[in-house]
């Protein structure tokens, strides 16, 4: 057996944070079986009903793909700039043609591998936090992947999980909007 590297360790807080947010949000968070991680999907997501300024669908879900990084980010004009490594992953997240809505969510860490979890009597911390977009409307990707701006408004956080959910129990879609 090998120990965990640090990629390995960042994939897993990706996790943790994202059961930890829909939980509190009151959705089911699933971790997808292993034959759809080749279709881009990490985890699946599900709400339900009624949401608030929400529409006619009680029950909604979403594919997640999720990325953990330490590397600090790029931020400009209120946007995050990520490169999401890989054409054929950065296409399947701005595909139009599938039911369920594939959402990138990013879980940006510090730098430092010991400032990532703090646990004390008071309180478990994982510090910094994710940021989610859709890729829907994205131009297409060059041969290794694309670099993506992701509104900072769009923290991954339980309310605006449930924001998403009340937009798509409207049968709106969530799309890409550029710089």
């Amino acid at each position: 057996m090998r120990p965990l590297t640090d990629n390995d360790i960042k994939s897993e807080l990706s996790y943790a944070y994202l059961h930890a947010v829909s939980t509190h949000a009151g959705a089911s968070c699933m971790v997808a079986p292993r034959s759809m991680d080749g279709n881009g999907i990490d985890a699946i997501l599900t709400g339900w009903g009624p949401f608030a300024k929400g529409g006619p669908l009680e029950e909604v879900s979403i594919h997640i793909q999720l990325k953990a990084t330490s590397v600090p980010p790029a931020v400009a004009n209120g946007r995050i700039a990520y490169f999401v490594q890989g054409a054929d992953r950065y296409e399947a997240l701005r595909k139009e043609t599938l039911t369920v809505h594939r959402l990138l969510v990013v879980l940006f860490l510090p730098e430092d591998s010991a400032d990532w979890l703090a646990i004390n009597d008071d309180r478990l911390l994982l510090k910094k936090c994710a940021y989610w977009l859709s890729l829907r409307g994205a131009p297409p990707s060059e041969p290794t992947g694309k670099t993506v701006y992701i509104p900072q408004t769009q923290r991954f956080d339980p309310v605006n999980l449930q924001h998403i959910f009340a937009t798509l129990s409207r049968n709106e879609m969530l799309r890409y909007s550029q710089p």
